[in-house]
């Protein structure tokens, strides 16, 4: 029998990873664009590295982190007696952490892409750094944007390895959809697992073929308003 509440929790786990990498994905992506210091080589390469490293491997980096007796998760339950791990918030985390390359990789090619010379002219007629953000840089930088949000939203959405590491399988509270597939599996419910499977993919495969047709028709109207313009 198929349970609908890891369809909801992997929905709801994708949203707030979501939230949470747009918001430093980008800001991170932005300040690395702006600023050269000591250490950004190195800062960049700890940005992508959940893009290489195996999933089991970020899950346990964060079991030693916010695990009862990391440095994170004793601080959190000495000071405010919260404890992260098994918890819905330990799988939101699990997909932030390995979601967020992907935002950033976009996020860092779309502002690359971002003619400076526009900015500095911005900058130029008295424009603040936030107004330039805002009104140049991000309307222009708005198609990579989307296609990071997109491609975040699918890796946090089938995680597996980081979310079964430090959330567990939980059914009813942590069991999202790649771990309800593989439990099937594990029982011999295929049909179960298919469901799940077919889900997901369709999920998926519906918000990759919306960007693909919303990325040609963008690029159709651009190329057409160019032609009028000349």
């Amino acid at each position: 029998m198929v349970e609908w509440q890891p369809v909801i929790l992997s929905i709801k786990v994708a949203l707030f990873s979501l939230a949470i990498v747009s918001i430093l994905g980008v800001s991170s992506a932005y300040l690395m664009r702006r600023y050269e210091f000591t250490g950004k080589a190195a800062l960049e390469a700890l940005f992508t590295l959940p893009l290489v490293l195996p999933p089991v491997v970020t899950g346990f980096l964060l079991l030693l982190l916010i695990g009862k007796q990391g440095p994170i998760g004793r601080l959190l339950t000495d000071l405010f007696a919260v404890q992260i791990i098994f918890t819905p918030f330990a799988a939101v985390l699990a997909g932030t952490v390995v979601a967020f390359p992907l935002m950033y990789q976009s996020a860092k090619a779309a502002f690359q892409a971002v003619d400076n010379k526009l900015e500095d002219a911005a900058r130029t007629l008295g424009a603040s750094e936030w107004r330039v953000f805002w009104t140049i840089t991000i309307p222009l930088a708005w198609p990579g944007l989307i296609a990071g949000l997109v491609l975040s939203f699918s890796r946090a959405l089938g995680e597996f390895g980081a979310t079964i590491m430090v959330a567990g399988n939980i059914p009813g509270k942590t069991q999202t959809i790649p771990l309800a597939i593989y439990f099937a599996a594990e029982s011999n419910d295929l049909t179960t697992a298919g469901i799940y499977v077919l889900l997901i993919s369709l999920l998926t495969f519906s918000l990759i073929l919306w960007l693909n047709i919303w990325s040609k028709s963008r690029n159709k109207g651009l190329a057409a308003k160019g032609c009028t313009d000349a």
